[in-house]
């Protein structure tokens, strides 16, 4: 009744039994715990945020056990509640001359509360010492940065609810980000033809063979001052490619990119798109939105507030291939999360942040 190669073994190995009784035992088992888990489902519950209609299986699963972990960048954030102006407060520029110009508009209690939580969140605790210090002049870039995010790009950072953004979105405590990036193309400079500037493992390209320069691609302004079409094919036939078609180099750069943001997100494709229609834009889901105003949203700080430093950082802040400043995309901010810091509210107790009209509303704490 035993399987012929049992018994064969069993006659040239008559003292060794257990070998083959280990082996069938953990068959067995395996066989048993994936008929448990068929029946019963996996032990570990999971919340999943659905993204597309029902029997779709677009969803990105998350698990319980995670959701309800501590996260230790959001629960260092250092926050306290604004101080309302008295109605003849005079600004701190009146008041001391060594005040911060940028932030000159502020009454003297809430100016040094906003410092001192901007050298918190940003880990320097020379910020705002002297014009000698480049980090001053960075810190006046950022700070317009944050409000401009803040006031004209809710519609990306306060998709689902207010959260906003602070230095602390980014910086978590370290003068340098993580997750920022510099210019690394051309990867292979000897490469006959068109190079791919792939097939080198980068940090950039998150250590697959996919192009590395899909970031200064299509978040840097080209040549002729615009932006590159994020694309991969318009559904014509090949014997049909039409001058400026999209070619597999574009697929190719756009399916890096969009590694990119997945990773940088914590998601997968259908968080954005219908799997069985990414061509249609007419079937991609909200996230989708959210996502094309975050792109617009990297490339207008790049070119307003972040590209202007390249003469203000010193040398070794710069990037090792071509010199360049440091750069923001997705990852800076999310670092591995659908929403940064999980979605805290980050902006709630700083309205300073939160307007570029030098007239924070104070109204909620009065």
């Amino acid at each position: 009744m035993l399987p012929k190669w049992f018994n064969e073994w069993n006659e040239k190995n008559p003292t060794n039994v257990f070998g083959p009784a280990i082996l069938v035992g953990a068959a067995g088992a395996a066989v048993f715990v994936a008929a448990m888990l068929v029946n019963f489902g996996q032990p570990f519950k999971t919340d999943t945020l659905q993204t597309g209609p029902r029997g779709t299986g677009m969803g990105v699963p998350e698990f319980q056990a995670d959701l309800a972990a501590s996260y230790p960048d959001a629960d260092n954030f250092y926050t306290t509640e604004p101080i309302v102006p008295e109605a003849n407060a005079r600004p701190i520029r009146i008041v001391r001359a060594d005040a911060e110009p940028t932030l000159g508009y502020l009454t003297p209690e809430n100016y040094d509360r906003l410092v001192e939580a901007m050298r918190i969140w940003t880990g320097i605790p020379d910020l705002f010492a002297g014009e000698e210090n480049y980090q001053t002049v960075v810190a006046r870039n950022m700070i317009e940065m944050t409000q401009n995010i803040n006031e004209f790009w809710g519609g990306h950072v306060n998709a689902n609810a207010e959260v906003g953004v602070t230095c602390y979105t980014c910086h978590r405590g370290q003068p340098v980000p993580n997750n920022i990036w510099f210019e690394v193309s051309p990867v292979n400079e000897n490469a006959g033809g068109w190079s791919a500037n792939q097939n080198r493992v980068t940090m950039v390209s998150n250590s697959t063979s996919l192009p590395s320069d899909y970031l200064e691609t299509y978040l840097l302004l080209n040549e002729d001052g615009q932006y590159n079409r994020i694309g991969v094919h318009d559904l014509a036939s090949r014997v049909q490619q039409m001058d400026g078609d999209p070619l597999i180099q574009h697929a190719e750069r756009t399916y890096a990119f969009m590694n990119y943001i997945a990773n940088s997100l914590g998601v997968n494709c259908t968080f954005c798109h219908n799997t069985r229609a990414f061509y249609d834009a007419a079937q991609v889901t909200p996230q989708w939105a959210t996502a094309t105003l975050g792109i617009q949203m990297v490339q207008e700080a790049l070119d307003l507030y972040i590209l202007p430093l390249a003469d203000v950082l010193p040398a070794e802040r710069l990037g090792p291939v071509h010199g360049d400043v440091p750069k923001l995309a997705c990852r800076t901010c999310h670092q591995g999360q659908q929403r940064p810091l999980r979605g805290l509210n980050v902006i709630a107790n700083w309205p300073e942040l939160a307007t570029t009209s030098g007239e924070p509303d104070y109204s909620a704490f009065q």
